[in-house]
């Protein structure tokens, strides 16, 4: 396959499997970078680079700088990764569709599944089993008299636990329902579930008449922060009901192409529950491809194509490791020396930034690794 493939963008950690699979493909990839210091942007499977300047806190002057690149015409199809270039292509899909095709859902559909309230609310209407929320948009119109403390707030789109509270009294719970609101926009009031049973991370493939024909399930076996947060370690396994209700989910939203889903068993009655959908590549991507599932031929066939390969059966306990963050893990949590499989196993293991074929990508994640963590961290506090 020669086709041109355009990755928006470089910096995002998911890119490498795509990049490496695309260009094993025989297909150009061109990774458009907002730094040098980018994961992609000196990756060996990298067949050209274009470093353009971005502004992360405004999608449209962002918008900019790829309506440019994407209108020369050189590309076929282009693909972003992370939920802020996912957003921007989503919104602008009817005017960049003349150049390319872009691997994004139309606005309609997508909005309704970057959206928590809306996610739990198609959730809620249709019997599918999902955290209690209320359906309201302002804190002033929440009764909490049915409700039991502690009581989540948080963002309603984002991802990687920014803007997260458990909030013990009413008073608590106005304050930083308002807090969070001026900070990262609406926000949702939903039960709190216990994490001390099982996550799970989902992904898979939705083809144009609504089949599924990838799905990969993965435990969370550890995360960061330790009270909820992007996964550091995780393992695949195989279980029928996840797999029956997330596929009911993502026919409901009219979903087609790739999405991720966050997945959690509430303790208090066993059952398996949708927190959210990641409507875009994920960072645990990588797994797929070590499980056996070729994300990036099926992608192609699901653009291009009139049929779409049936890839659901992929391995069992293959394991997926983001080191950068698994050392965080480490250092703070006391189940350091307990937890199984050993935080000191490698066995069936592969990283999400690391590999030996090429050492640059890791070292560079590194260095831009401390600044984003500082970054981070501050965000997650309100």
């Amino acid at each position: 396959m020669n086709y041109k493939v355009l990755i928006i963008d470089g910096g995002a950690r998911q890119c490498l499997p795509l990049i490496k699979n695309f260009h094993k493909m025989g297909c150009e990839v061109t990774a458009l970078c907002g730094s040098k210091m980018d994961v992609g942007y000196y990756y060996k499977f990298t067949d050209r680079k274009v470093l353009v300047e971005f502004d992360y806190h405004d999608g449209e002057l962002s918008y900019i700088p790829i309506m440019k690149e994407v209108s020369t015409g050189r590309y076929d199809i282009v693909i972003p990764m992370v939920d802020f270039f996912a957003t921007i292509l989503s919104k602008h899909k009817e005017e960049l569709s003349q150049y390319a095709t872009i691997y994004v859902n139309d606005w309609d559909v997508y909005s309704r599944a970057i959206d928590k309230l809306q996610t739990m609310t198609m959730c809620m209407e249709n019997h599918i089993p999902c955290p209690k929320t209320a359906l309201v948009t302002s804190v002033d119109d929440f009764d909490d008299s049915s409700w039991e403390y502690p009581i989540v707030i948080k963002p309603r789109t984002g991802y990687g636990a920014k803007g997260f509270n458990l909030v013990y009294n009413h008073d608590e719970l106005v304050e930083h329902f308002k807090l969070t609101e001026t900070k990262f926009g609406p926000s949702l009031i939903q039960e709190y579930i216990p994490q001390n049973d099982k996550q799970y991370q989902v992904e898979l493939l939705m083809d144009k008449d609504g089949e599924c024909k990838a799905f990969v399930l993965m435990d969370k076996v550890r995360w960061y922060p330790l009270t909820g947060g992007s996964s550091t370690l995780n393992i695949t396994l195989h279980d029928e009901d996840i797999r029956n209700v997330c596929i009911k989910l993502m026919r409901y939203a009219d979903w087609k192409g790739y999405a991720s889903l966050d997945v959690i068993r509430d303790p208090r009655d066993g059952v398996a529950k949708i927190m959210e959908i990641n409507p875009r590549m994920n960072g645990t991507a990588k797994i797929c491809f070590a499980a056996g599932v070729d994300l990036c031929k099926l992608i192609l066939q699901d653009a291009f194509g009139n049929t779409v390969d049936d890839q659901n059966e992929y391995k069992d306990n293959v394991r997926l490791r983001y080191f950068h963050m698994d050392m965080l893990w480490f250092l703070k949590s006391k189940e350091r020396f307990k937890v199984k499989p050993s935080w000191f196993s490698n066995k069936n293991t592969v990283d999400e930034i690391f590999e030996w074929c090429d050492l640059r990508p890791a070292f560079f994640y590194t260095l831009a690794s401390f600044s984003k963590l500082l970054h981070d961290k501050k965000n997650r506090e309100i």
